[in-house]
């Protein structure tokens, strides 16, 4: 059996030596042969340096190096793009999720199933308001999206080659990863863990960050906002039609419309409804314009590996 692991890295220097060393006592029980593949998606920091460094140590880490900063998700598929094993297993360089689930991930696999992903049944060193949003933002995606996606679950997960290869056919420049192999199907399970705090550094991921991620996997999967557009422009339509009942009624008994307050309120209102129903098109319209250009997702400017992979290739 051999094994990819995938992990993308931004200004993750300082954990890259316990990171390869725990990739490493978890993989040696389970396959002969496997490859650590370390994306650098543009840090700031020695993080490629340490990735280097790694390598000498450990002849199984291959280090790919993006052109520039693509974000979590890109990198993510640069890895995947790259990796060549029969078995995919990919993580962040945090170690929050434990790669010492791998061998209990490969007995389940060997079980028949494509994809076992690992889902957080406790978030420990996260803030209430971290934990809350995370919650709050993995059931109403599930609620808005047209496939159902596990809750509680990352990125974090091992996969076949058959199931990577139908997701890596996936065109799309906005990737929401763990959506689209929710929406590839195959056989799937969970696994129950204990999300554990950073083992250094800060997160890369701030509320702007998570806001946007959460706006990109409800676009991605859902074309329910349009729809609620839609009926938000229908509820304030009732609204008015309502409103000029009450304004005729006034009239007829020969009473003045009580105010400026009402007529502020009102304006207001459908304002609000106008801008939310333009953003809402606008999201989607953006979407489009992107795909419309197709321009490649990442390039790749350095690889440290005996043979060029399909990813260093496609960038140069």
């Amino acid at each position: 059996m051999y094994l990819s692991i995938v992990v993308p890295c931004m200004n993750e220097e300082d954990v890259i030596p316990t990171l390869v060393a725990r990739l490493s006592a978890a993989i040696t029980p389970w396959c002969d042969s496997s490859e650590i593949i370390l994306v650098d998606d543009g840090s700031t920091d020695g993080t490629w340096e340490a990735i280097q460094d790694a390598r000498l140590l450990c002849p199984d880490v291959v280090g790919v190096r993006l052109s520039a900063n693509r974000g979590h998700q890109i990198a993510l598929t640069a890895g995947l793009e790259a990796a060549t094993g029969e078995r995919i297993m990919m993580l962040d360089a945090d170690l929050q999720d434990p790669p010492e689930l791998l061998g209990d991930m490969m007995s389940m696999m060997d079980q028949g199933y494509d994809v076992v992903y690992g889902r957080r049944i406790e978030r420990q060193g996260e803030s209430l308001f971290k934990r809350a949003t995370a919650y709050a933002f993995y059931r109403l995606l599930n609620a808005m999206s047209d496939v159902p996606i596990p809750r509680d679950t990352g990125d974090f997960r091992l996969v076949n080659r058959t199931t990577l290869d139908a997701v890596l056919a996936m065109p799309e420049r906005a990737r929401f990863i763990r959506g689209m192999f929710a929406w590839a199907g195959f056989r799937q399970i969970g696994i129950e863990y204990t999300r554990a705090p950073r083992e250094v550094g800060e997160t890369k991921y701030p509320f702007r960050a998570m806001l946007r991620f959460a706006v990109d996997a409800m676009t991605s999967f859902s074309t329910k906002p349009l729809k609620l557009a839609t009926r938000l422009s229908f509820a304030s339509l009732g609204i008015t039609a309502l409103m000029a009942v009450y304004v005729a009624y006034s009239l007829i008994l020969y009473q003045t419309a009580p105010g400026w307050a009402s007529v502020v309120l009102a304006i207001s209102f459908f304002s609000g409804v106008q801008l939310l129903t333009l953003g809402i098109m606008g999201e989607y319209i953006g979407r489009l314009y992107v795909e419309a250009k197709n321009r490649p997702l990442y390039f790749v400017s350095e690889e440290l590996r005996d043979t060029p992979s399909a990813a260093l290739r496609k960038s140069a």
